[in-house]
């Protein structure tokens, strides 16, 4: 264990565990002072300091997080972030005062800690050799870490550890599947289905048996070529839809050996499918195969992303946050950076650094062409989600395969993997889902970010180290055609916004290229016909 002391910040008061195991009570000032003064072991330093009202640099310096040794020691394992909720992570039972929830961080450390030193603990090679470059990088956990992984502390590598993408296993092309069968789910086995998956314990609804029993017909084989079978189906909160259109919709996917994807508007949404996905599927295995989570590119970890961060990391400085991330790609079930197995509290644990651009939020995807392409977590969804028997989506990429089927359809390459039924919930969202989906944005933002992808870092701020021409040279090297058309792009991209844009739009600047100075119109324009203060913040809408 570190040699320092425990403390939990409350709203007005903060409790205080010594090295002598002396149990102090303080107020928010005096506990302030001692977090900016020395190190403190916490649960959640970013809550911790907040509550003290503590605005110092160096208080996070002094914070040694418990949530960073559960976040190590169990990657991609699910905890709320308090000492309560990492507590009962790890089948300990606190009690609710603040010396409780101190004394808690103390018994989950020492319960993490001692996970490192049983024999069957996986991959312990990996794990101290990623635990030694966190050490190198001042991690107050690391020499613990160690020691209970009982390997002595000495230098790594250059990578470290950090480079997870050596490690992650490469997917596989299957065979397509054969043509869907078309037998027809009838409502009295509905019903009985429906029955199977609810708690024996829980309380009967004829509302829900109706609701499943009525949404069966839309299972039926359809009459007319071109008029698929539609049910619009609709009941009050409470009645228990979910579990009503898994039940005839699981009956229909064993049945015919085919998929149906459900579709949803919110995250939330399909965390909730995929919780009653259980009650189908209890074993985990099982489930992992037969129902997945499809999302947009944007939610998943982008492996050369994250190997460019990496590269970049000696002058940022961001080794411990990064080391974390490793960990929990290596464990991750999907690689789902946005309401998947992601903690979302891991980015205030470390240097304080953002990890948003791991994401390919800006269609920056090249496919095969990319080193990472065999082991990358969105391909390997996509092939996961051919085999499945559920698939759990959203609207808005439902919308884009429906776009991409007619584009097939008009030339005669109809994909047999798609599916050929669904389940819209949320379906009065549909149509803001599709305004979404097939609208374009043009900004000063989007475009200054496609001048960047396209000609690489040009300023001192450069966030990437890859342009265009680094990313596929080797591809196009020897093809002139090729070549050629590559440098034309290049030379195009220095007409959009570059570095500090923002300031000659929405200033008093001159503005550069014809992007910036449409911009500008546009900007003149509005505050033209909009002369009072509403639009003071215009800049940022740009």
């Amino acid at each position: 264990m570190p040699d320092a002391p425990v403390l939990v910040a409350g709203h007005k008061r903060a409790i205080l565990i010594s090295l002598d195991g002396e149990v102090q009570e303080l107020d928010a000032g005096a506990a302030a002072k001692i977090v900016a003064g020395k190190q403190i072991i916490v649960c959640h330093g970013a809550v911790t300091v907040r509550r003290l009202g503590v605005t110092s640099a160096k208080a996070p310096e002094t914070l040694i997080d418990v949530l960073q040794l559960f976040a190590f020691v169990r990657p991609a394992a699910f905890c709320l972030p308090t000492p309560g909720g990492v507590s009962l992570a790890l089948g300990l039972n606190i009690g609710p005062s603040l010396e409780d929830q101190a004394m808690g961080i103390l018994a989950t450390a020492r319960a993490l800690l001692a996970e490192l030193t049983q024999p069957q603990y996986p991959d312990r090679e990996a794990t101290a050799r990623l635990a030694m470059t966190m050490a190198q990088a001042g991690w107050p956990w690391g020499t613990s870490v160690l020691a209970a992984l009982g390997v002595p502390q000495k230098s790594t590598g250059a990578l470290g550890g950090l480079d997870v993408w050596l490690r992650l296993p490469e997917w596989e092309e299957r065979p397509p599947e054969p043509a869907v069968a078309e037998h027809p789910v009838n409502p009295d086995e509905t019903r009985l289905r429906l029955q199977a998956l609810l708690d024996p314990t829980a309380e009967l609804r004829p509302q829900q048996s109706n609701y499943a029993a009525g949404i069966a017909s839309g299972f039926s084989p359809r009459d007319d070529t071109d008029a698929p079978n539609i049910v619009l189906a609709e009941a009050g909160t409470g009645i228990g839809k979910t579990l009503g259109y898994i039940a005839p919709a699981s009956l229909w996917t064993e049945r015919n050996q085919g998929a149906i994807w459900f579709s949803t508007y919110t995250k939330n949404l399909q965390r909730q499918i995929d919780q009653e996905l259980s009650r189908l599927y209890p074993d985990p295995t099982e489930k992992a195969r037969k129902a997945v989570i499809r999302k947009g590119r944007e939610n998943y970890l982008c492996l050369l992303n994250f190997e460019e961060a990496v590269a970049r990391n000696r002058a940022s400085g961001n080794t411990i946050t990064l080391a974390l991330l490793a960990r929990w790609a290596g464990y991750s079930r999907d690689g789902d950076m946005v309401g998947g197995d992601y903690p979302a509290w891991l980015e205030n644990l470390g240097e304080g650094t953002r990890l948003g651009g791991l994401t390919d939020r800006r269609g920056e995807c090249i496919y095969f062409a990319c080193a990472h392409y065999r082991k990358c977590f969105i391909e390997r969804a996509v092939r996961r989600a051919r085999k499945a028997d559920i698939v759990v989506a959203n609207h808005a990429l439902v919308m884009t395969q429906a776009v991409a089927r007619a584009r097939d359809l008009e030339e005669g390459t109809e994909r047999a993997d798609l599916p050929t039924h669904y389940v819209f919930d949320e379906g009065h969202h549909v149509f803001d889902a599709a305004d979404s989906a097939f609208s374009a944005c043009l900004s000063g933002q989007e475009t200054a970010e496609l001048r960047r992808w396209i000609r690489g870092p040009e300023g001192r701020r450069a966030r990437r180290g890859r342009g265009l021409e680094k990313r596929v040279g080797d591809l196009v090297a020897g093809d002139g055609e090729a070549e050629y058309a590559l440098n034309q792009a290049t030379l195009a991209a220095a007409k959009l916004p570059g570095e500090g844009w923002l300031a000659r739009v929405a200033g008093e600047g001159s503005p550069t290229g014809p992007a910036e100075k449409f911009l500008h119109a546009v900007h003149n324009l509005v505050r033209a016909r909009n002369p009072d203060d509403s639009l003071e913040n215009l800049g940022s809408w740009l």
